[in-house]
């Protein structure tokens, strides 16, 4: 009987490990044990333990079964007797430690437990390493992300005060903070008409610093001529914000926002959060690779985990057919099910905007203008909350012309019933956000684009064209615009999240 399972997904992920990832022929079953030992290496490196979804394997035919002997080294022996690479015991162990009890007493546990982290490292892979990336690279980020690389350059501080003297500028550093991906420095200016030389100068200061496309960023404080200054790193001094972060701060959640939603954290390294309720629909747009889906993820995960939570439904939309696959077993989405064709999308948003129109006639009749409101008086409708989430807007309306109709008429009056939309594109430009729709949409997320015209799209402003990638983001709310740096959420989060959410919504 074999010892560990897994699917015909699965095990075609060992086989594009070892043959396309390592370079090795993955033929015979021998070869195989480095993806697995690599797949849970990689699942023990997540702080939350895996579902018990994995116990349940959908597909098996295609799959594979192991013995210990495989996976862990069990009783491998020299020809005199030694062992050799046995390591099961140190597998156990570890295992132990992560699950806090004694898997040794109980091997039936201890096989489930390595099973269901195997699955889970196998299911990183398949999601997070992409073809054209080096393998390696991709394994080191995926067991060393988090770790709180960056330290202090102390030669930064005379580097910028010299470049600031080259451009005119006299300022004193007041104090220095690290953030995950910049440094702030708070700089005093002792004269006001310091301030629109240094805003002017921000081009050639990052021409000076060798920053390269990206650029120092200001923002102003409640200090009396104090400015901050932020500086970004090398990428090898980066920390990474992970995704059991953003479920910690959801849990432990107890301000007063109805649908409070945590795309990362500040420069400085602070949860960053805002209310969908308020917003109340976001437009999020940023190039291939910026980190647009991931952020999608984070403000799913966030509602998922949320107060609010047993008062919200979900529509999720997605022409690319990819990037929502994961939340396809989350139950009561409406529409029934992940949306990914064009004339389906449409006939869903048409009703969306009957749900609207029905909503609006019972807030008429309570004499009350939003959900919010009727409450206050007192009223309580028997309605959800309905968060509506776009993937990819410009492939949507490029099948279907008509969608952008009933988007425009839930973009200008779904608040007041509750129905708030996010919609996302990774080319961001005056055909996909519309007039209609961003004169509606107040709030905004951009993440990297290529050209400073993209960033007005998004934002009516620059700056989202010198970002540093990987989820950096600028937001633009009624507070103004804040730099953020997106959570990394796995697929793991996810799963979490819809397990957590399904169990107790």
């Amino acid at each position: 009987m074999s010892d560990i399972s897994i699917g015909a997904l699965d095990e075609q992920t060992i086989e594009r490990v070892i043959e396309q990832g390592l370079g090795v022929r993955a033929k015979r079953d021998a070869r195989k044990w480095v993806a697995l030992r690599l797949a849970l290496a990689a699942s023990l490196r997540l702080p939350t333990p895996p579902d018990e979804s994995l116990d349940h394997i959908e597909d098996r035919k295609g799959g594979n079964s192991y013995h210990l002997e495989q996976v862990t080294g069990k009783g491998l022996r020299h020809e005199d007797g030694e062992p050799r690479q046995d390591y099961d015991d140190t597998a156990c162990a570890l295992l132990s430690i992560f699950h806090q009890m004694n898997l040794f007493d109980d091997y039936a546990a201890y096989r489930r437990f390595l099973q269901r982290h195997i699955r889970r490292g196998l299911r990183e892979f398949r999601t997070g390493w992409r073809d054209s990336h080096d393998f390696h690279e991709f394994l080191f980020q995926e067991l060393f992300s988090g770790e709180s690389r960056h330290a202090v350059d102390d030669g930064l501080v005379d580097r910028l005060s010299g470049a600031l003297e080259e451009i005119g500028i006299t300022a004193e550093t007041r104090r220095v903070v690290e953030g995950p991906r910049l440094t702030r420095f708070f700089l005093y200016l002792p004269s006001a008409d310091d301030l629109a030389p240094i805003t002017r100068g921000l081009g050639k200061l990052g021409h000076i610093l060798g920053l390269g496309a990206q650029n120092a960023f200001l923002t102003h404080t409640d200090e009396p001529k104090v400015i901050a200054l932020d500086i970004p790193r090398r990428q090898d001094t980066w920390s990474t914000v992970m995704g059991y972060q953003l479920a910690d701060w959801a849990d432990k959640y107890e301000g007063d926002f109805l649908l409070p939603v945590w795309p990362g954290v500040d420069v400085i390294g602070n949860p960053f959060v805002l209310d969908l309720a308020v917003a109340p629909h976001l437009l999020v747009g940023g190039t291939t690779g910026s980190g647009k889906s991931v952020c999608l993820n984070a403000l799913i995960v966030s509602l998922l985990r949320g107060p609010s939570r047993e008062r919200l439904q979900l529509c999720l939309i997605d022409p690319k057919r990819v990037e929502f696959e994961p939340y396809r077993r989350l139950e009561g989405l409406f529409g029934g099910e992940v949306i990914t064709e064009a004339q389906e999308a449409r006939a869903v948003l048409l009703q969306l905007v009957v749900e609207m129109e029905t909503r609006t006639q019972l807030l008429a009749q309570v004499g009350a203008r939003d959900l919010a409101e009727a409450h206050q008086h007192g009223v309580m409708l028997d309605v959800l909350r309905i968060v509506v989430v776009v993937e990819e807007l410009a492939d949507l309306l490029m099948q279907d012309e008509d969608a952008e109709m009933p988007l425009v008429r839930l973009a200008g009056k779904a608040r007041a019933s509750g129905i708030h939309l996010v919609l996302a594109t990774q080319r961001p430009d005056a055909a996909t956000f519309s007039g209609l729709l961003r004169s509606n949409i107040p709030s905004r997320i951009a993440l990297t684009v290529q050209k400073a015209s993209e960033s007005k799209i998004i934002l009516d402003e620059t700056g989202a064209d010198h970002l540093t990638g990987q989820g950096d983001m600028l937001i633009k709310t009624a507070q103004g615009t804040t730099r953020v740096h997106g959570v990394k959420v796995s697929t793991d989060d996810i799963a979490s999240a819809i397990s957590r959410y399904q169990r107790n919504g």
